[in-house]
């Protein structure tokens, strides 16, 4: 008989993984951070359990966005009020904040829960190649 066993909260062992995305496309690269963030990666996977790892993105002004993305796919905000729609082109905000085309990404891949907001706080992303995490000896995967 097999036996399924649930990771406890304070029994998961949260790691640092530092993932470059330069010359990365946006949506595999994203899948596997949202993977990682999860914790679907690892053995004692639980659904209903934060079991994932920290993760450190660099370089995400680098991103690759296949086809015609750049100048054709548009990311929409709402403001609430009558009139309020706002449409921005991904080429605008690879410019602007690129850090924020990521964060999206990896957002819309994670469950729509209570837990979603809990795992974005565990994604740390930054534009260029420098980050403030080299305290916590991130291990450097490859996507």
């Amino acid at each position: 008989m097999q036996k399924s066993t649930l990771v406890k909260k304070e029994e998961a062992k949260r790691n640092w993984v530092l993932v470059d995305l330069n010359g990365k496309t946006l949506g595999r690269a994203a899948t596997q951070i949202a993977n990682i963030l999860r914790g679907k990666n690892k053995v004692l996977f639980t659904p209903h359990q934060d079991t994932g790892d920290f993760v450190v993105v660099i370089n995400a002004e680098k991103v690759h966005l296949t086809g015609n993305k750049l100048k054709d796919k548009i990311y929409y905000k709402h403001s609430g009020f009558r009139g309020g729609l706002k449409e921005v082109t991904a080429e605008h905000i690879l410019q602007r904040k690129p850090e924020r085309m990521i964060e999206q990404a990896v957002h819309g891949m994670l469950p729509k829960n209570k837990m979603n907001q809990h795992l974005m706080k565990k994604l740390k992303v930054y534009a260029g190649s420098e980050h403030p995490h080299a305290p916590q000896q991130p291990k450097t995967i490859e996507i």
